[in-house]
C-alpha cells in the first residue's frame, strides 16, 4: 500500500475522505439558525443571552467528543492489527507448508499449492464476511467447484476454510508427510487466525453504547441552537457564519467518530481490505513460483561454501 504524498493547503480541502458530506446540511441548518437570530435581534427583540453559555460548558462538551473519537480510533486500530497479524500468519503458514510437507505422490504437489490457496481464499472470506456480503466469484478462482458451492452454504465461511486447511495437515501427518512438531507449529498459526477472526468479528458486532451517542447528539445539537444567542450582540450578522464554523467543528469531529468505528467497509476512511487481499495472493503466487521453479540441487547447492 502507498501513501499518496499532498501539498498541505490541497490535503486541507480536499472533500474525498472527509465527513463534509455527512454533517453539512447540519452545518447549514445551524448556520441558517444564527441568521434568523440576527434577525430578530435586528428588530430589537430581546434575543440575546449570553448566560446561555453556561448551560453546557465547552470543556464537557470537548471532554465528550475526545471520549467518542478516541474510542473509534481504538476500534479501527485493532482492526489494522488483526488485519496485520492475519497477513503474517497467512504467510508463514504458507511458508511452513512449502518448506515441511513431504511429496511422497505426483498428486502432493497441486495438494500443496490448493492448500496455500485455500489460506487467500480465508482472507476474502473474512472480507466479506466482515460486510455481510455472500461468498462472490472472488473466491471461486481458489478453490474447486466443489468446495465454492460447498463455501455458499456455510454460516461462517472463513472458518470453514480454516477447517478445511487443518483437514488438510492432519491427512499429511497420517501419511508420515509432516512430523508432529511442525503440525503443531501450524495449527498454532491457524488458531491465531480464527483468533484475528474473532477479534474482527466482535469490534463489527459490538456497536458503541446506545444511549451515550443518543446523549452526545443531543449536546451537539443543544450547544449549536444556544450558540447563536450567546454571540448575537456582539457579532451582529455575523452570528450565523461564526455559528456555522463552530457546528462545523463540533459535528466533523463527532462523524470522524461515526465513520471510523466500524473499519471494515468501502470507506474511503475504512481499512483497504481490498488491497491487502490483493497483496496477500500476490505474496503466495509469488511463492508458489519460487516453489515450482527450484530445482532438486538448490537445497544441496545452497549447503556448500561459497568459492574463495
Amino acid at each position: 500500500m502507498s501513501v499518496e504524498k499532498k501539498h498541505w493547503l490541497q490535503t486541507a480541502v480536499q472533500v474525498k475522505g472527509s465527513v463534509l458530506a455527512s454533517i453539512y446540511r447540519r452545518v447549514i441548518g445551524c448556520g441558517l439558525f444564527g441568521v434568523f437570530v440576527s434577525l430578530l435581534y435586528y428588530f430589537k427583540l430581546p434575543v440575546s443571552q449570553p448566560i446561555l453559555g453556561t448551560v453546557i460548558p465547552s470543556i464537557v462538551l470537548g471532554l465528550l467528543l475526545v471520549f467518542r473519537t478516541n474510542t473509534a480510533y481504538e476500534r479501527f486500530w485493532e482492526g489494522r492489527k488483526c488485519w496485520g497479524s492475519i497477513v503474517n500468519n497467512v504467510r508463514n503458514i504458507a511458508r511452513q507448508i512449502l518448506v515441511s510437507v513431504a511429496e511422497t505422490a505426483p498428486e502432493d504437489k497441486k495438494e500443496k499449492i490448493g492448500a496455500l490457496y485455500l489460506l487467500v481464499a480465508f482472507a476474502v472470506a473474512t472480507k466479506t464476511h466482515l460486510r455481510g456480503e455472500l461468498v462472490n466469484n472472488e473466491l471461486e478462482e481458489l478453490m474447486s467447484s466443489a468446495k465454492y458451492f460447498k463455501l455458499k452454504t456455510m454460516n461462517n465461511p472463513p472458518l470453514e476454510i480454516v477447517f478445511w486447511v487443518e483437514d488438510y495437515l492432519q491427512k499429511q501427518y497420517n501419511n508420515n508427510c509432516l512430523n508432529s512438531y511442525q503440525l503443531t507449529a501450524i495449527q498454532q498459526l491457524l488458531n491465531n487466525l480464527v483468533d484475528n477472526l474473532g477479534a474482527c468479528e466482535r469490534i463489527l458486532k459490538t456497536p458503541m453504547p446506545l444511549a451515550y451517542s443518543i446523549h452526545l447528539k443531543q449536546l451537539l445539537l443543544l450547544y449549536c441552537l444556544l450558540l447563536p444567542f450567546q454571540m448575537v450582540q456582539s457579532l451582529g450578522w455575523w452570528t450565523g457564519a461564526v455559528t456555522a464554523l463552530v457546528s462545523f467543528t463540533l459535528f466533523g469531529i463527532e462523524a470522524i467518530g461515526l465513520e471510523i468505528e466500524n473499519p471494515f467497509g468501502y470507506d474511503a476512511n475504512d481499512l483497504p481490505l481490498d488491497t491487502i487481499c490483493q497483496t496477500m495472493r500476490r505474496n503466495i503466487d509469488d511463492l508458489i513460483s519460487l516453489y515450482l521453479t527450484r530445482s532438486p540441487q538448490d537445497n544441496e547447492l545452497s549447503l556448500l561454501p561459497p568459492e574463495l
